[in-house]
């Protein structure tokens, strides 16, 4: 129990203080993420809108997210990870008190369509940001600190979201605002005059120009360019978790809302207590290939199990399976890719990557809720998991590529 516990906590120890910080505005900022989650109940109750209208305006928001990554991206690489973050944190604020003025499906999806690109160009630059500040070896551990936060955040925030749309929706907007403009003034106060690792960086441009590699395009990094498609194709099975998971629950299972929100906490909760640790114990014994590799077969195990048995205990069983998924494959994701860049291309790569996330919040939930209508859960469980299988040898045959 004791070297246990020596584990667990060398799991934190050694991460600069800005990574930590990064993680803390990230937890703030998130913990205020009570909108998107209740955006499609507030459209229906409130609002009045038809289930069609409210898929155009949620589409509206992933559209927004992916030409927010490309915008992030580029301008991260021509203004800086700082100056990025913090118009972003800024410029959301007011994006949060306009949208309840909002009534009309064209107002509405114009709003969150514009809001999204804003929101979503933190991502990139925030990448950026976390390897800037990160000690050399600790990069992957400091990328999972930061996704730590992210994720304990997003299980505060649809809780405080729950009691504020009790008393009013437009609350709702209100509380997210006022978490973006705190983690914007934290963010603003603690790095407006911080440096990074400067040195090692040009030093790792240097080496990166010695042997060729210099500031390549990511759209001319053909190796690269099929990595994150593949990385793209993980994210939307992965999502399914936010998708067609929840009425799998609901129409096959007969769960209340109740019961699947605790669930989703169960997922938050795996996520929050475990990422560290494991994520510490991978990057000692394991190379990136084989924790994403085996990351993404455990993705497809968890899909796989939904077939093989019924009962509650099993879907706790499957979604503590995609949980450890989800911890093995996306912070090495991100590590790999900021591995593949240059320091004067590091923006547009971290767009690449995350573009990849962008774009399945779009195509996940518009080709999962197709298959389950038109087939069944169980023929989208065996596809998923047939896909995902496809996608962890594409990634053992790209990753070979990247490395020679």
């Amino acid at each position: 129990m004791k070297e246990f516990i020596r584990l667990y906590l060398d799991a934190y120890r050694g991460l600069s203080t800005p990574a930590w910080m990064l993680a803390l505005v990230m937890l703030i900022n998130r913990s205020g993420a009570m909108v998107i989650p209740f955006l499609g109940v507030y459209m229906i109750n409130h609002l009045s809108f038809s289930l069609e209208d409210t898929g155009t305006v949620l589409s509206c928001f992933g559209i927004g997210a992916v030409a927010g990554s490309f915008l992030g991206g580029w301008l991260t690489d021509k203004a800086g990870h700082f100056k990025v973050q913090l118009f972003s944190l800024i410029f959301t604020v007011p994006m949060f008190f306009l949208l309840p003025e909002l009534n009309t499906v064209l107002k509405l999806a114009l709003g969150v369509f514009v809001l999204s690109i804003i929101s979503e160009t933190f991502r990139p630059a925030n990448s950026v940001s976390i390897a800037y500040y990160s000690k050399p070896d600790n990069v992957i551990r400091s990328f999972s600190l930061n996704r730590m936060a992210m994720n304990l955040g997003f299980s505060i925030g649809p809780a405080l979201g729950g009691f504020l749309a009790a008393v009013s929706y437009t609350f709702l907007f209100y509380g997210n605002a006022v978490a973006a403009f705190l983690s914007a003034v934290l963010f603003f106060v603690y790095f407006r005059k911080r440096r990074g690792n400067e040195k090692k960086e040009q030093h790792k441009q240097a080496v990166a120009e010695a042997i060729g590699g210099k500031n390549l395009s990511p759209y001319r990094d053909l190796p690269f360019m099929l990595f994150s498609l593949f990385c793209c194709i993980f994210t939307i099975c992965f999502f399914q978790l936010l998708s067609t998971l929840p009425l799998y629950y609901r129409e096959v299972y007969k769960m209340t809302e109740a019961d699947i929100g605790v669930i989703l906490a169960f997922s938050g909760v795996v996520v929050f207590s475990l990422e560290m640790l494991l994520v510490h114990i991978a990057e000692k014994r394991m190379s990136s290939m084989a924790i994403i590799v085996n990351g993404t077969l455990m993705c497809a195990l968890s899909f796989i199990i939904l077939n093989l048995a019924s009962g509650t205990w099993v879907l706790y069983s499957a979604m503590f399976v995609l949980c450890l998924a989800e911890i093995l494959a996306m912070p090495f994701m991100a590590t790999v890719t900021l591995k593949r860049s240059s320091v004067k291309t590091r923006g547009a790569y971290m767009g690449i990557n995350a573009l990849s996330v962008s774009a399945a919040h779009v195509f996940s939930p518009f080709i999962g809720t197709r298959i389950a209508a038109a087939f069944g859960f169980e023929t989208l469980w065996w596809g998923t998991g047939a896909v995902l299988l496809l996608t962890a040898m594409g990634f053992y045959w790209v990753m070979k590529k990247m490395k020679a």
